[in-house]
């Protein structure tokens, strides 16, 4: 799954197109490297927003469809620190 529709897809970024022009702005970085809204996630990635909300997420699942808004914890864990 794309970087941008999986931000998305489980709420860490309200929509697709603000996730698809941060990665084209350099400001998605996954394990320390910045990445294109293209990229493909992997399961223990880690990912961190840059910009005027920035935060980090761990990818623990991958989902197949969309996630309703109580099932969102399973597929990120939030890392409190920005690293």
């Amino acid at each position: 799954m794309r970087i941008d529709d999986f931000l998305s897809t489980v709420g860490v970024i309200k929509r697709r197109t603000i996730a698809k022009e941060l990665g084209q702005n350099g400001l998605i970085v996954v394990n320390g490297n910045k990445v294109k809204p293209a990229y493909q996630i992997r399961i223990d990635d880690v990912v961190q927003i840059k910009g005027s909300k920035p935060q980090a997420v761990q990818i623990i699942e991958i989902p197949n469809s969309s996630v309703p808004k109580d099932k969102r914890e399973q597929f990120v864990k939030f890392i409190s620190e920005v690293l």
